[in-house]
């Protein structure tokens, strides 16, 4: 196979959001919230629990009946994605009720994401080479500005989100929308994200597949460099 297009997941893949830590302490200090240090530590691990970081942990603990259908549909609008993470947020008991929204807004700034340090490097060296470079991401907002700010939005030919397009990955649609918007065929396409599921639903749709690990940042150097290896 001719690799001519490489489409890329965003969270867990090119970027990596906060620590729920960073994360919580952040949105405490612009609201001028003080907690000691054993009650910012203890409701960051409640929060990591429940899954309220929107690109972080995955739920360990239950959540009620009410929120389960909009979670399974997060991805497919902006108000779902807020509705089920700031449901998520609310099952933790917080100094302030205001600081659920807060902190759902915090994760949409690119403050809170890292891209993993070869990003830039393997996305440079795909252009130079030539090869077309798409994000495909499940999402409830718009991600660009991320690009932008940390100088990778020059490399990416095209962003096709869950939340604009009303559906969600492992759905072929959505890998099918980035291969027309690039003007490339599926049978030359990489798809190159860090979920089993979702990011493995490309490979219905006739593209390679390859996975990286979805580790923090530091723990992760070079997971992206293969890819070239794989383009040849």
């Amino acid at each position: 196979m001719t690799i001519k297009c490489v489409l890329f997941d965003f969270s867990g893949t090119l970027f990596r959001v906060e620590s729920t830590g960073s994360w919580l302490r952040a949105v405490l200090a612009e609201a001028e919230v003080t907690l000691t240090e054993a009650e910012l530590t203890r409701s960051a691990a409640e929060l990591e629990a429940v899954g309220a970081l929107p690109g972080g942990a995955v739920p360990v603990r239950p959540l009620p009946a009410e929120l389960a259908e909009v979670w399974r549909r997060r991805d497919e609008s902006a108000a779902a994605h807020r509705a089920a993470f700031t449901g998520a947020s609310r099952q933790v008991s917080l100094p302030d009720p205001a600081l659920h929204e807060a902190l759902y807004d915090r994760h949409m700034r690119p403050a809170a994401w890292r891209p993993y340090p070869d990003a830039a490097e393997v996305l440079a060296a795909l252009r130079e080479r030539g090869i077309a470079v798409g994000v495909v991401s499940n999402i409830g907002w718009d991600l660009r500005p991320v690009f932008r700010a940390h100088g990778l939005d020059p490399y990416v030919g095209a962003y096709v989100l869950s939340y604009e397009h009303g559906i969600q990955k492992p759905d072929v649609r959505l890998f099918a929308a980035a291969c027309e918007a690039l003007g490339t065929e599926p049978g030359s396409t990489l798809m190159v994200g860090d979920d089993r599921r979702s990011d493995a639903g490309a490979a219905a749709l006739g593209c390679a597949v390859h996975f990286v690990d979805h580790l923090p940042v530091a723990s992760r150097p070079d997971g992206l460099r293969p890819v070239l290896d794989l383009i040849g």
